[in-house]
């Protein structure tokens, strides 16, 4: 949970709570994310990480590892991850990409009482003994906590009307 709770820009509202210390129901990080990237060189979105050519990795927690069986190099996934160095406290924001505010949930940054987030990657490795699978790319922090692998399905996962 970060600890500096920077002032709002003007027009962003702030909540008078940390989201984080009402308690509720419990996540299990199945593993990491293992990324390139610190605080000061984050991509701000997937396609600026892809950009840079840099490759990421998937690190699963030992008992996880059987659950990658039916998964294959070349295959997209959607990984859902927790943005643990996130702040959690706006609901309106003023992002420096768009003029005028906008409301967190439509956004895709970070910064949600929920620091859930998700991205749609591609396998370039994956070894279903240690549980390590290599990624095309990856726009978060190394050591981003894991939450959650998917598999991206065309017939689920694009909109209605967007089918070809």
């Amino acid at each position: 949970m970060p600890t500096d709770r920077k002032p709002p820009r003007p027009g962003e509202i702030m909540l008078d709570f940390e989201p984080g210390t009402r308690g509720g129901p419990t996540l299990e990080f199945i593993g990491e994310i293992r990324s390139p990237w610190g605080p000061d060189d984050c991509p701000k979105n997937i396609g600026q990480a892809r950009e840079t050519g840099k490759p990421a990795r998937v690190e699963l927690r030992p008992e996880y590892a059987p659950a990658l069986l039916g998964l294959e190099v070349g295959q997209p996934i959607i990984l859902l991850f927790w943005m643990d160095r996130a702040r959690r406290d706006l609901i309106r924001q003023a992002p420096r990409h768009a003029d005028g505010l906008r409301g967190t949930f439509a956004l895709r940054s970070p910064v949600r009482p929920n620091n859930i987030s998700m991205s749609t990657v591609r396998i370039t490795e994956i070894d279903h003994e240690t549980g390590v699978i290599g990624i095309d790319a990856i726009d978060v922090l190394d050591h981003t906590p894991l939450l959650d692998i998917k598999p991206w399905l065309s017939r689920v996962d694009v909109p209605p009307g967007e089918l070809t």
